[in-house]
């Protein structure tokens, strides 16, 4: 069992440090995060022109290596002699929290085959910032980016549909078009909120039912995280017997059990099987 622990006065211990980073505003990133990376040996980022911007802002001169999903497995070997050599390194993304929809795992793993300690440093998240604003269900799933293969997308869409909790999904502004009748056909009578540009100057919150999708016109620009709310299930079951059910269940409570009388006043329908229950004992009494 690997135990991750730090001093009490903050110090930088070895290992391998997951940063969460801004999802767009640059101000939106903790003390503690800063502080890491200023004393990080190299920093690992998907692209350095979009990190250096971040890095720039907090006069931070650690060194950069570029680590995205093409080049995370080429990079492992050196990372990881880096890290056993007691060097500090940080992992961060684009935007937002790593691992998440994002490289992270190929390395994470090595490292906890490898007994090196991760650190992870809560921060920026897109997916609990468009949860936090939405007004749903607070048990939610999240799935990240839909698949591209039509196949894959109905089968997940369909299996996701059944879920009671809200649905998180990522998604290029560029697909939302192609991606509507789906969530249309999958979420009818449901809710969705769309969050687009998440803490940037043009944010924009789209708030409408999944039905009424087709009639938006969604900006083509600006990821996109989307919440669809949870499912909501009719109560079917009825607490009141019918006076047609009553007399039923008269004519017929010497002759049958009363599971019997249960299951077939509940052939056609789906009443209170204790009602039916209460009922029956009650005509018993009557007789």
């Amino acid at each position: 069992m690997i135990v991750n622990s730090q001093t009490q006065n903050n110090e930088i211990v070895k290992g391998l440090y997951i940063v969460s980073t801004p999802i767009g505003n640059l101000e939106d990133i903790t003390l503690r995060a800063l502080n890491t990376l200023n004393k990080s040996d190299f920093i690992l980022c998907e692209d350095t022109r979009i990190s250096k911007i971040l890095l720039d802002k907090y006069k931070i001169s650690s060194k950069l290596i570029s680590n995205h999903k093409f080049n995370e497995k080429k990079n492992l070997n050196k990372i990881l002699k880096y890290l056993k050599n007691g060097q500090i390194v940080s992992l961060i993304s684009d935007a937002g929290t790593p691992g998440i929809s994002d490289p992270g795992c190929v390395l994470i793993n090595a490292c906890v085959e490898n007994k090196i300690k991760i650190i992870p440093l809560p921060g920026p998240s897109s997916v609990i910032s468009a949860i936090s604003v939405s007004g749903f269900s607070e048990k939610f799933f999240f799935y990240g980016f839909f698949p591209e293969k039509k196949k894959s997308l109905e089968k997940d869409l369909k299996r996701l549909s059944q879920l009671d909790s809200s649905l998180v999904f990522f998604i290029s502004p560029k697909k939302i078009q192609k991606i509507i009748p789906y969530i249309r056909k999958n979420f009818s009578g449901r809710k969705i909120l769309i969050c687009r540009e998440m803490t940037k100057y043009f944010e924009e919150l789209i708030r409408t039912d999944v039905d009424k999708l087709e009639e938006l016109n969604i900006k083509n620009k600006g990821e996109m995280t989307i919440v669809i709310s949870e499912k909501k299930f009719k109560d079917k079951t009825s607490q009141t017997l019918s006076e047609s059910d009553k007399k039923t269940i008269h004519k017929i409570i010497n002759k049958l059990t009363i599971k019997e009388i249960i299951d077939l006043i509940n052939k056609d329908q789906n009443l209170s099987k204790k009602e039916i229950y209460e009922f029956c004992i009650k005509s018993k009494n009557e007789k």
